[in-house]
């Protein structure tokens, strides 16, 4: 009967954990840099995840991801930007850029197709 019981609350403990990493708060951000041709540009590492996973940008100005997967997950396979309507294929190793128009402020999301990677685009004024 304890033993039913010690084990239950493990198995809550760990589901609690599971769910925290994968859809709790994410915090802080990286701001995107404006380069000499107009765009916010930013490098984002595919790897178990999006590193950074939070990149923040200004409104108004087109922004321009570039993407390198360097995992062989299917699940990390495309980029979707479902606010925007636009996905990229990420092939392993290569150098991927994706570009946004600029938004209006706000968060947007940005996922894998299975929706288990996350990340987040931050537009402020």
């Amino acid at each position: 009967m304890l033993d039913n019981v010690i084990v239950t609350l493990v198995g809550l403990a760990l589901l609690g954990g599971i769910a925290w990493f994968f859809w709790g708060p994410r915090r802080g951000g990286f701001r995107a840099a404006v380069a000499s041709s107009g765009y916010q540009e930013a490098m984002v590492l595919v790897k178990g995840g999006y590193a950074p996973d939070t990149i923040i940008v200004r409104a108004g100005k087109p922004v321009r991801l570039s993407f390198r997967r360097e995992e062989s997950s299917a699940c990390s396979e495309m980029v979707v930007f479902g606010d925007f309507g636009k996905s990229a294929k990420l092939p392993e190793g290569e150098l991927v850029p994706v570009e946004l128009p600029p938004a209006k402020p706000g968060t947007y999301e940005f996922t894998c197709q299975m929706g288990m990677l996350r990340g987040r685009l931050v537009v402020e004024v």
